[in-house]
């Protein structure tokens, strides 16, 4: 039976994940755990992420999540959510700049209190739904049409421009990168447990995933 861990570090959607999961892979054994040697034996990890980059970092070096991601990312399927894929670039400007685990060579930014859109003023934080234009042909794709919405809660972004990593491109204002994949790690900006039937494909794509693409 394979198994999945979602790492618990205090700042994630945790529960709704594990759910989500549960619910597009019946036969597969979902771990929400800080436990770092049933992380290591675990076939998918998954890294969560709400609230403020400043605090995630904070937690996550305190409970040696950093270099425990930087070791299991290496050889098997890895998932990034939300600010858990905000944790996977190099840096943030949010809190007045932190760095982040540097997986990407990204940075994060911020919208902005002024982003507008055809002369009309966004909100801030992006909330809701969106399209993601799909950057790459990648397994976590599939069965999942180009344009398909996803739903977004974030104030901050890795930029698309001249991501060479993007799989998924959304436009909010400025084009952002919804998605960003290399070898056996994929992580997204939106909530796949929160968004509805394309965001549990994604969730049935990754515990079907070998890590190859």
């Amino acid at each position: 039976m394979k198994t999945v861990a979602i790492i618990d570090y205090g700042m994630g959607n945790l529960h709704s994940a594990k759910k989500a999961v549960e619910h597009v892979a019946p036969d597969t054994t979902v771990l929400v755990t800080d436990n770092a040697q049933k992380i290591r034996e675990a076939d998918r990890v998954i890294l969560p992420g709400v609230g403020a980059i400043r605090d995630c970092m904070a937690e996550m070096h305190r409970l040696g999540v950093v270099d425990l991601v930087r070791e299991v990312s290496q050889d098997r399927p890895f998932l990034g959510i939300c600010v858990g894929m905000q944790a996977l670039m190099s840096r943030s400007e949010e809190n007045g700049g932190v760095d982040c685990i540097g997986l990407f060579p990204s940075e994060v930014r911020y919208f902005g209190d002024h982003l507008t859109e055809n002369g009309e003023r966004l909100k801030v934080p992006h909330m809701g739904w969106n399209q993601v234009q799909q950057a790459m042909d990648h397994p976590l794709w599939h069965n999942i049409p180009d344009g398909d919405r996803f739903y977004f809660v974030h104030s901050f972004y890795a930029e698309a421009e001249g991501n060479a990593d993007m799989a998924g491109r959304t436009h909010y204002g400025v084009d952002l990168a919804a998605a960003v994949a290399r070898d056996n790690i994929f992580a997204v900006q939106f909530h796949p447990e929160k968004s509805a039937r394309a965001g549990l494909q994604l969730l049935e794509n990754f515990t079907n995933w070998t890590g190859k693409c």
